[in-house]
């Protein structure tokens, strides 16, 4: 007889599950009440310790709870970027709400399945409803439909794909795409992957705010129907990585609604500015926009993994996306009803809408617009300060949250500056109260001032700029003693 006896080892006894949860929030608690004093960046030894500690076979057997929880929390986490801290002033910060953990926890342990309306009618609808007060947020219409990703890359290769669909013949291949030269990079990833040749993306001069010029916008979509082209789609920025930039929206809705093309808005970091009253006037005519991507995980402090697409016309959205397949459960003929399988490329998904419905059910939409004018205020600030610094350059005043600026000595020649600020954004860091990073603009290396942490406040702006001025004080007194005056 074939042996019929079973193993429960995976299957944790109630003792057994809260005793593991506990254990874990014995670690997490106390990371998370320490991270204003850890450093803003620990990463000196951390290849060699990647590599000599985690070069290791398949396991054959188990490890005690404990060990790994010491591998994680004192080994590992803490030999990185402190992205959860308040000195995270680099890229574009998100903060990672605790409360989204939480929503993370009950999410996988339940292990429901959204794909499918008919598998969790309400879990699925829970979803629906945060795309629908997304859609609120930007001022789209009812028949906006919608879907949460892993993040603003993916969301732009969604709406390349809607767009392509929607207003390119299946020969798309002399479809033509035009972004400014601030655009991140993920638009042309994410052109290449939807099947757009590399050069038929068109790289439109920005203004000297860094915001994508309308007229040379419409100089070359005219050459290029000249040339018996087919343009397509325009992607704009509602808060560009760069500068924070914020493209004319209203005017470009207007040009690519005459023109018949699709206008789509990377609004992964600015676009939830939009809770905000400066943030609405800076952004007027994004609800007159063809798609929007937003990122949970910038704007509202949601832990990473966390985007979202906006398509006013859900039916397109669907049209792009939709197959069937003979083993699959009819589809939802209710158009208050949505399949996420039928309106993005993941048939398997996890169960994102919770990590977004929790704390927005949880606290309102107040905390999160308090936070982001917080923000506004704090940037402005920053870049009010480096404007009464003898030296410093504001390359870009904040538009929303970004200051670019760099240290400019007037005895050292342009060819010399981009080193100077580099070792400067350096010197900065080292002192571990905050992290800041680069951008190269028209040539110029320029340091970036990054607030949307929820964490962040005005002690640790006041940190930033005393380890500024501290830093550009040990550069002057090295320019002086090498002859420099």
């Amino acid at each position: 007889m074939p042996d019929q006896s079973t193993t429960s080892e995976l299957e944790l006894s109630p003792d057994q599950m809260r005793r593991l949860v506990d254990q874990a929030m014995e670690r997490i608690v106390p990371f998370i009440e320490s991270l204003p004093r850890q450093p803003s960046f620990a990463t000196e030894r951390g290849v060699d310790l990647a590599l000599k500690l985690l070069d290791e076979p398949l396991p054959d057997s188990g490890t005690p709870f404990s060990e790994i929880l010491d591998l994680l929390f004192e080994r590992l986490i803490p030999a990185s970027f402190n992205t959860a801290g308040p000195g995270y002033l680099a890229y574009i910060p998100g903060g990672g709400l605790f409360q989204t953990a939480v929503a993370d926890l009950i999410a996988d342990a339940v292990n429901r399945y959204v794909g499918v309306f008919a598998a969790a009618p309400g879990l699925a609808q829970l979803e629906a409803n945060v795309i629908r007060w997304f859609a609120e947020m930007m001022g789209y219409p009812a028949e906006t439909r919608g879907v949460l990703s892993s993040g603003g890359s993916m969301s732009n290769f969604g709406a390349v794909v809607t767009a392509r669909r929607a207003r390119l013949p299946e020969d798309f291949l002399r479809g033509t795409v035009y972004a400014s030269d601030q655009i991140h990079h993920s638009v042309l990833k994410a052109c290449l992957l939807a099947g757009i040749p590399r050069d038929n993306v068109r790289q439109v001069p920005s203004d000297r705010s860094f915001r994508l010029a309308p007229d040379a916008l419409a100089e070359r979509v005219a050459q290029d129907r000249r040339l018996g082209l087919e343009p397509f789609l325009v992607v704009a920025s509602a808060g560009t990585t760069n500068t924070g930039a914020i493209d004319p929206l209203q005017e470009l809705a207007e040009f690519c609604r005459h023109q018949e093309l699709w206008l789509h808005v990377d609004g992964a970091y600015g676009a939830f500015f939009m809770l905000t009253e400066h943030g609405r006037k800076l952004m007027r005519g994004i609800d007159e926009t063809d798609s929007i991507t937003l990122d949970p995980h910038k704007g509202l402090f949601l832990p990473y993994g966390t985007g979202g697409l906006l398509v006013r016309d859900g039916a397109a959205l669907e049209r792009a996306h939709s197959v069937h397949g003979t083993y699959m459960p009819p589809m939802q003929e209710d158009e208050r009803l949505v399949d996420f399988c039928e309106i993005s490329p993941e048939l398997s998904r996890s169960f994102r809408g919770l990590r977004v419905w929790l704390p927005l059910k949880l606290h309102g939409v107040g905390p999160f617009r308090s936070n982001l004018e917080e923000k506004l205020r704090l940037a402005r600030w920053a870049a009010d300060q480096l404007a009464t610094m003898p030296d410093i350059e504001l390359i870009a005043e904040p538009q929303l949250t970004v200051t670019a600026f760099r240290f400019r000595p007037d005895a050292l020649p342009e060819s010399d500056l981009n080193d100077l600020n580099q070792r400067l954004m350096q010197a900065i860091n080292q002192r571990k109260r905050v992290y800041l990073t680069h951008t190269w603009l028209n040539g110029r290396f320029v340091i970036r001032i990054c607030v949307l942490s929820f964490r962040t406040h005005q002690d640790r702006m006041e940190a930033c700029l005393q380890d500024i001025r501290a830093s550009v004080d040990e550069l002057r007194r090295e320019l002086r003693s090498s002859g420099v005056s």
